[in-house]
């Protein structure tokens, strides 16, 4: 049966497994060279990026790139990041909270750097490769960070659905991304309405019409590297609810 509400509150110690996948795209890779670092404790999800995390397709991958990240979905073949790709561990499909259209809102914080960043994202399920627009909720890059705020990408990524039309772009707002703040979508089929902490920010007048699966996640990127004292990326969420 599919899943048509979620209210995630993270309680005790582990992830509900029925709607969370804690691999990044496991199929290019494997299970255990994609497997997020995360732990459940104060009624929330901690998503770090530890120094002896290894990198994440490192053959394969153009940048070099460390990641934790939770999905709420996985086919096999996902997210091709490059021409002629090939897949190395088979994953069996997982549809844990695969919605098409509703009201999708996350409570999360975030401490980062100018080598890493953070993201909440709705991903086409792909099981047609035209099926693969995304969602970008909120992205925010370490080096845009400052005392004053944060540059947040927001909007709609064509990808390989021909039926799209690129629609991103990363505007400042007056955000100190280490507290809690709510990134949220309204997904309807005549557009997209984001908000940030209940106000709207931006208006899209596109929409997928397919199931699509929550990614939420934190991303390093060595190469970036000072040389200075950095902290864990380390990104927080409180809570994550969907309604139709």
């Amino acid at each position: 049966m599919t899943r048509t509400h979620l209210d995630e509150r993270f309680p005790g110690h582990d992830l509900d497994r029925s709607v969370w996948f804690p691999y990044y795209l496991p199929h290019w890779s494997s299970r255990a060279e994609s497997a997020a670092t995360w732990e459940v404790r104060d009624s929330a999800l901690h998503l770090t990026i530890p120094p002896d995390q290894p990198l994440w397709c490192p053959d394969l991958h153009p940048e070099p790139l460390r990641v934790s990240c939770v999905q709420t979905g996985s086919l096999t073949g996902q997210q091709p990041f490059a021409d002629g790709l090939v897949v190395r561990e088979e994953q069996p499909t997982f549809w844990g909270y695969t919605p098409c259209y509703g009201a999708v809102e996350v409570r999360m914080r975030a401490t980062v750097s100018p080598r890493s960043m953070f993201a909440f994202w709705m991903s086409g399920i792909e099981d047609e490769p035209r099926r693969s627009g995304e969602i970008c909720v909120a992205e925010v890059f370490g080096d845009t960070v400052d005392g004053e705020g944060a540059a947040v990408g927001i909007g709609l990524h064509r990808f390989r659905d021909p039926e799209l039309v690129e629609e991103f772009s990363a505007e400042r707002f007056d955000l100190d991304v280490s507290e809690f703040h709510r990134y949220g979508v309204d997904w309807r089929p005549d557009g997209l309405t984001f908000s940030i902490d209940g106000t709207v920010v931006r208006r899209v007048r596109q929409s997928p019409s397919y199931p699509m699966q929550l990614m939420i996640g934190v991303f390093d990127f060595p190469a970036k590297a000072t040389g200075a004292d950095e902290p864990v990326p380390e990104l927080v969420v409180s809570h994550v609810t969907g309604r139709p």
